[in-house]
């Protein structure tokens, strides 16, 4: 079944992801600002009208900003945790909240169907309310969504072992992060078990679950102050290599962008 992938938004400035069959779409995360998604709605021809739901992995405003509205604009059904849709209640920068009849309770583990897409939920941790990635499963494609990730953990490698297709947190560097101009408690929270995942330790967790069925790989939610683009991508494949995985012969490797979309892909 040809499936369509584009990423809206990749950073702290906003999070969102658009997964569409022939049929059904769904969007993970609806943190960009409401008038780029419209535009972008347009500019790539996107028909809210097709999504079948929005899955929030986290309640940090860069991930749910928008839920609400856009929930409520197109009668869309959101899903997420109990823990999450809590927080989405109280986080006090979402000042639309998702209406209560689309509101849709997702139990981590328990296999669920939107449209055309099975869908799991697993744990990540994360300093939030609660962090979920999703492992959806359309045909033979099996597409993972791990953002904001503290640590890779038993379930995050797990679930890497398991994708055809995989959205992967390569946040910061370390080098640039530890001599950056952050306080120490936030390069402390960024770089403990509950924050985010470095370049190295991400690299590391994907060339010690690579297999030969992980097709495509895209490193998302990169830092504006302590990464880059090009420093993340060398990572990655340099990591890779010294385990003797090529990026771009054994899988294709890209970099989402943080504030402009990145795609389409076909898949």
């Amino acid at each position: 079944m040809p499936l369509t992938f584009l990423s809206l938004g990749s950073g702290s400035c906003g999070n969102c992801y658009y997964l569409a069959t022939e049929q059904d779409a769904i969007l993970v995360d609806c943190g960009i600002g409401l008038r780029r998604l419209k535009k972008d709605v347009h500019e790539y021809g996107i028909k809210l009208g097709k999504v079948r739901g929005i899955l929030i992995t986290h309640d940090h405003a860069d991930h749910i900003k928008n839920a609400g509205k856009i929930s409520k604009e197109f009668d869309i059904p959101v899903y997420a945790t109990t823990l999450v849709h809590e927080g989405m209640d109280r986080n006090w920068q979402t000042s639309e909240k998702v209406p209560t009849e689309n509101r849709h309770y997702v139990e981590k583990d328990e296999p669920f169907q939107i449209g055309d897409f099975r869908i799991t939920a697993f744990p990540i941790p994360h300093d939030a309310s609660e962090n979920v990635g999703y492992h959806i499963e359309v045909g033979d494609k099996r597409f993972t969504v791990m953002t904001d990730v503290g640590a890779a953990t038993n379930e995050v490698e797990e679930y890497i072992g398991k994708s055809t297709h995989l959205i992967f947190e390569a946040n910061y560097d370390d080098e640039m992060l530890q001599q950056g101009r952050y306080p120490e408690i936030l390069k402390e929270r960024i770089a403990s078990g509950h924050g985010h995942l470095s370049n190295n330790k991400a690299a590391k967790a994907l060339a010690q679950n690579f297999h030969a069925d992980l097709k495509s790989v895209w490193l998302c939610h990169l830092s504006e102050e302590n990464n880059h683009p090009e420093l993340a991508r060398k990572t990655v494949e340099t990591v890779l290599r010294s385990y003797g995985i090529i990026a771009g012969v054994d899988f294709t490797l890209e970099v989402l962008r943080r504030k402009i979309s990145t795609g389409p892909f076909f898949l």
